[in-house]
């Protein structure tokens, strides 16, 4: 046995030196954060969308999304607004409808939302749209939306992702645990890949892919039950990158209970975890014929699960190097406790810190967001069970989350 205390010793070793190159990447991309975004300059209203907007029991929230969407400052003559009620129970198509945007029903049942996309884009095809931006039902759109999309897409944007915004980060806790999340993406991951020239990450609302784009890809195709992060995959692999539109902003309503995130978080990480074996191995071949910069991020960020698998394994081969060093059961246990609660408190004021951080760099200071501040490590070491979980089980299904916060956009624009 006099082996095993060596081996758990490289083992965790070799693993740690793994994460930190991982981390290291990351933490080099969000250094840039700081730059000055991407000028796309102004140009004149000529790009014509769909806008399209996925609803499944949305009749409480969808009248202030179409609202916005309705006074945007963008001609009305170059945009439609399309709802695309789903698996409803509710009157979502007759709210729709009342309040002003054409529906387009999906029949049947969707399994996902990329599907009741892909049928849309099916349907609209041949009707003039430059590019479609997509929303869901619970969002609410800032009136500048359509024009900065307008001024991407003329200086030469095919896919871009706006700035995700929360409508509700003082709810709960965990709106606001939700809501830092979204905050550190933009400006960590979407902000710092813009820096780098890299792709940023289409988030599931609040972006815009062009007609040529989807021509190029031969559809709008959506298998898995994460298609933003598909239709990203798919983006770069094809030679192109999804640009960073900050001033193009949308507000979520984010989760106010803990079983609501876990269930979200369980279906972000499932979904991963089928692009990135969908894709990945592409990838790879991909690097192995011309290496590029923007493949290796975008197999950094496919990667993720297993990361948080690995850094889940770590916690417990530490705790387990530190035991097996131990000549009494009673110190065995004694010294894994220690490493344990050592490692989670290093962890937890490294996230407390970068959440501190972010919500400074986004001028989001408010005493409300104390509690959502002090919970947030936990947030985050929630997601390690939850990634286990989905690799265990793979979540397929798109589950409903009911949405009932009804905010208006002059409430949040800032």
């Amino acid at each position: 046995m006099n082996w095993l205390f060596p081996a758990a010793l490289a083992l965790t070793g070799a693993m740690g030196a793994v994460m930190a190159l991982w981390g290291l990447w990351y933490l080099a991309g969000g250094a840039l954060c700081w730059k000055r975004a991407e000028d796309y300059g102004w140009h004149p209203a000529r790009t014509k969308f769909a806008v399209l907007i996925a609803a499944r029991n949305e009749e409480l929230v969808i009248g202030p999304l179409i609202n916005s969407l309705l006074t945007q400052n963008y001609p009305p003559e170059l945009y439609d607004i399309w709802v695309l009620p789903n698996n409803c129970t509710d009157n979502t198509a007759l709210a729709a409808r009342n309040f002003g945007a054409k529906v387009l029903e999906f029949p049947g049942r969707a399994r996902s939302k990329g599907e009741v996309l892909q049928f849309a884009y099916h349907r609209l095809r041949g009707r003039g749209y430059d590019a479609y931006c997509v929303f869901d039902a619970d969002n609410v759109v800032h009136r500048d939306f359509l024009l900065e999309m307008n001024h991407a897409y003329m200086a030469g944007a095919r896919a871009a992702q706006g700035y995700r915004d929360s409508k509700n980060p003082w709810d709960t806790p965990i709106s606001g645990c939700c809501s830092i999340y979204y905050w550190m993406m933009d400006r960590f991951h979407n902000a710092g890949r813009a820096a780098l020239g890299l792709s940023a990450m289409i988030g599931g609302t609040g972006f815009m892919v062009s007609r040529q784009l989807l021509e190029k890809l031969g559809d709008w195709q959506a298998d898995t039950i994460s298609e933003d992060l598909e239709l990203t995959a798919q983006t770069i692999l094809a030679g192109e990158r999804v640009r960073w539109v900050p001033r193009a902003i949308t507000y979520d309503e984010q989760p106010n209970a803990w079983q609501q995130s876990f269930s979200q978080r369980r279906r972000w990480t499932s979904g991963t975890i089928q692009v990135a074996r969908a894709y990945f191995p592409e990838v790879v071949r991909e690097m192995g014929k011309k290496p590029r910069l923007q493949l290796a991020d975008l197999g950094a960020t496919l990667i993720i699960p297993a990361y948080q698998l690995a850094a889940l394994a770590s916690l417990a081969i530490g705790a387990l190097a530190a035991a097996v060093g131990c000549l009494t059961l009673r110190g065995a246990v004694l010294a894994a406790l220690l490493t344990l609660g050592a490692n989670l408190l290093s962890a937890a004021l490294t996230a407390t810190g970068l959440a501190a951080l972010v919500i400074t760099l986004e001028g989001k200071w408010d005493r409300r967001l104390l509690p959502a501040l002090g919970a947030y490590w936990l947030f985050l070491l929630t997601w390690l069970p939850i990634t286990a979980a989905s690799f265990v089980k793979n979540t397929t299904v798109w589950e409903e989350i009911r949405h009932t916060r009804n905010v208006s956009p002059q409430a949040l624009a800032r």
